[in-house]
């Protein structure tokens, strides 16, 4: 397959041919045997019994097509053809799954089975007789309906696509754009796992390297905290794609090599510059496929990776700019891990590649969601809908402080064992670095979480005792359950790569008198603000002494050195307040002034680049010395096209609450100030909370009974509307955002 027999996959020219060295073969036996010491492959036992799930489950799908075939009169004909077949994608497809991962499986039936009464009515009551169906969970409201449950101890999520033939033969072959014809959108969405997974693997060169490294590039976002597309960062899909180009760019690489390059070539990527395996095809079905062009929407991706199945889109669109900027700079770290390997410096190995993020560690300051219900069916459905929410809390924050108060969401949720019915989710907070800190300075979002709060609880499921509660908690507070083993850790970690790096940039900043890199940041950050100021959204502006407006809650207050110090100068474990700033503080800039040029030529999807190890090319070969200038040229070369596409400043919220519902409870809760100038604008300005924490003193046990954390309740929210937003705009040039971290417990 692919360069195997002369053909060239992907819409460029590879940027080298060049295959492996000795040290690139060690590297990768090094690298396969530490993915099995982390068993990362299932067991011979395992994967049987995964095939005669399936094979138990297809039985069951042609069962359940005669019957109801049967139910709805159909002739002796078509009874006798009546049949369904079972398909999978996702990890199980790619051959890239683990111990206890669960199967991907797509059910495509013919038109007179119905979604809604006879997959999730007939089959859903059938699975339920079953005594091997346990932990029986349908979705039929999801974007993509889904019923999950386990089969044998296999866990299964199970798709339905209805097609619009009579009878399903055994050979079907959904990779042909005809199976979509006449298809709701539904069983798009459902049919759109099996064909993108179908043609990745018919677009990689060489499958099992496409494996090894997909195993490897999956654990080592697991372990870093940005593996979770509903958080905002990437999923399997997507990782998934990323993997597939980097294979398509260097055919002949072994799964070292390609980690290696992987970090290379994305670290030098100009997002919004979209990733494509194939040239986009237009189909001629009428449905529409990504194109900032003509797609408005389109244009507010901040890092498009498409699907190289018809119809073609975007499968990041949930990506933000915060989550986009960890994602730069844990590729950063990657490169920098990788490339020290290559030089094979002293205690760097693959397990420095893959030492966890500490996320517990890396702030001081969080924000702590804790979610309950009755049992634990209705805490499944609760958290379902809290986690596809919590996305918009980042968003709602970020935008609201101009992007000063910057989030971190965990990919993962916290459950503490004294509480079965509890959940808890976390989210990292700091102050955008490089920003001088006026005196009293503060953040005030209370009225976000509250906003925030209220769109959840417009669950049109809810049940009594589905509650949620948001506080700020600071590091020293965090509940044992968040920490391996329920036990915290005596002191933070050290001589981790990211601590000796957090202390190599600490010594290296004390050591060159007034070398501040904060007006290059400044620069970026005026840039980002100038934009903001456009879109007419105006912050409140608090007395030059630091008070609150007349009328809003008393809240205690720590001094403005103390906040310096806690924002300003970290210790050696808090990489995340150093290292991610470097990324994140021209992120933003990137995205605007870059010309934003995409993989899609006129020519076929074509686009031609230099080889680098070709034996055609005259140029420098790979192993040469300048090999690696080559290469960021190359990379340059393909992330040029033949059109600009104007990419629109990502005014995220507007853009991704794209629920109805949402949309109108934020209405609502503008309403009380149609009348005001600033608009609907302003009152999400306006609906800012305070994070604080506390500096010494006492306070109300009564208002916060677990100590340093602070419930963000609306009893402690309300604050009249005129004495929160201005009657008329800001004139200043920029708003003055205030910066501490206070409790809300009333002053005593």
């Amino acid at each position: 397959m692919g360069s195997s027999n002369g053909q060239r996959l992907g819409i460029t020219e590879p940027i080298s041919l060049a295959g492996p060295t000795d040290d690139d073969l060690m590297r990768t036996r090094k690298l396969e045997k530490y993915l099995r010491d982390v068993n990362l492959y299932e067991s011979q036992e395992e994967a049987v019994s995964r095939e005669e799930v399936l094979g138990r489950l297809d039985q069951i799908v042609k069962i359940w097509v005669k019957k109801i075939s049967r139910a709805k009169g159909l002739n002796d004909q078509l009874l006798q053809e009546a049949n369904a077949k079972i398909f999978t994608f996702g990890s199980y497809r790619l051959g890239v799954h683990g111990p206890g991962a669960d199967i991907d499986t797509l059910c495509v039936g013919p038109r007179h089975a119905t979604r809604e009464e006879d997959f999730f009515g007939e089959l859903h009551q059938m699975l339920t007789e079953m005594p091997e169906v346990t932990e029986l969970h349908p979705v039929p409201d999801a974007h993509v309906p889904v019923m999950k449950f386990k089969f044998s101890g296999v866990s299964i999520d199970l798709l339905y696509a209805r097609l619009s033939l009579w009878v399903i033969p055994e050979d079907l072959d959904i990779s042909q754009d005809s199976i979509l014809q006449n298809a709701d959108e539904q069983t798009v969405r459902s049919l759109n796992g099996c064909r993108v997974t179908d043609q990745i693997l018919r677009l990689v060169p060489k499958i099992q390297n496409f494996r090894t490294t997909l195993r490897c590039m999956r654990f080592w976002a697991k372990r870093r905290g940005v593996y979770s597309n509903v958080a905002g960062f990437l999923g399997g899909i997507n990782w998934a794609l990323l993997v597939a180009r980097i294979c398509q760019l260097y055919p002949n690489a072994v799964p070292s090599m390609l980690v290696s390059r992987f970090f290379r070539v994305y670290t030098q990527w100009r997002w919004p510059n979209p990733v494509l395996l194939c040239a986009i095809e237009e189909g001629s079905l009428g449905l529409q496929v990504w194109d900032p062009r003509r797609n408005p929407k389109d244009k507010y991706h901040l890092m498009p990776i498409i699907t190289p199945a018809y119809p073609c889109m975007n499968s990041s669109y949930n990506v933000s700019t915060s989550t986009l900027r960890i994602m730069m700079d844990e590729f950063q770290r990657g490169h920098e891990i990788c490339e020290a390997m290559e030089k094979n410096e002293a205690d760097v190995d693959w397990d420095t590649l893959f030492e966890p993020f500490t996320f517990f560690e890396a702030y001081k300051n969080y924000l702590r969601i804790d979610i309950s219900a009755e049992n634990a069916d209705d805490l499944r459905n609760w958290k379902g809908w809290v986690e596809s929410r919590l996305r918009q809390l980042t968003l709602k924050i970020e935008r609201h402080t101009y992007n000063m108060l910057q989030c971190h969401p965990h990919p993962g949720d916290f459950s503490d064992k004294s509480k079965p019915l509890y959940c808890s989710y976390f989210m990292g907070l700091q102050r955008k670095q490089g920003v001088p800190v006026g005196e009293g300075e503060q953040f005030d979002i209370r009225l976000t979480v509250k906003e925030f709060k209220q769109a959840v609880s417009m669950y049109t499921l809810r049940k009594p005792g589905m509650q949620i509660s948001v506080a700020h908690v600071t590091r020293r507070n965090l509940p044992n359950f968040v920490f391996p083993g329920g036990v915290r850790p005596s002191r933070p970690s050290k001589g981790t790569w990211d601590s000796r790096r957090a202390l190599e940039r600490k010594v290296s900043s004390h050591t060159k008198p007034g070398a501040d890199d904060g007006r290059k940041r400044k620069q970026t950050d005026d840039n980002v603000d100038t934009h903001l100021r456009n879109a007419k959204c105006h912050a409140t502006m608090p007395s030059s002494s630091g008070e609150f407006p007349e009328g809003s809650p008393i809240m205690s207050t720590i001094s403005s050195s103390s906040i310096n110090l806690q924002f300003e100068h970290m210790d050696a474990n808090e990489l995340a307040g150093s290292n991610r700033e470097k990324v994140g503080n021209n992120l933003t800039d990137s995205i605007r002034g870059s010309r934003n040029s995409v993989e899609v030529s006129s020519h076929n999807g074509k686009v031609d680049g230099p080889m680098i190890g070709d034996p055609r090319n005259k140029g420098p070969s790979f192993n040469s010395s300048n090999s690696k200038d080559a290469e960021k040229l190359a990379i340059e070369k393909i992330m040029s096209g033949p059109y600009v596409a104007d990419q629109a400043f990502p005014l995220e919220l507007d853009q991704l609450e794209d629920d109805l519902e949402l949309k109108n409870q934020a209405k609502d809760f503008a309403g009380s100030t149609q009348n005001n100038s600033l608009g609907s604008c302003a009152v999400n300005i306006a609906a800012e909370a305070t994070l604080t924490s506390m500096n010494g003193g006492s306070s109300s046990s009564a208002l916060s009974p677990n100590g340093g954390l602070g419930e963000l309740e609306p009893v402690e929210l309300t604050a009249p509307f005129s004495n929160v937003i201005p009657s008329a705009p800001v004139t200043q040039r920029k708003p003055l955002i205030r910066l501490n971290f206070t409790s809300l417990n009333k002053a005593t």
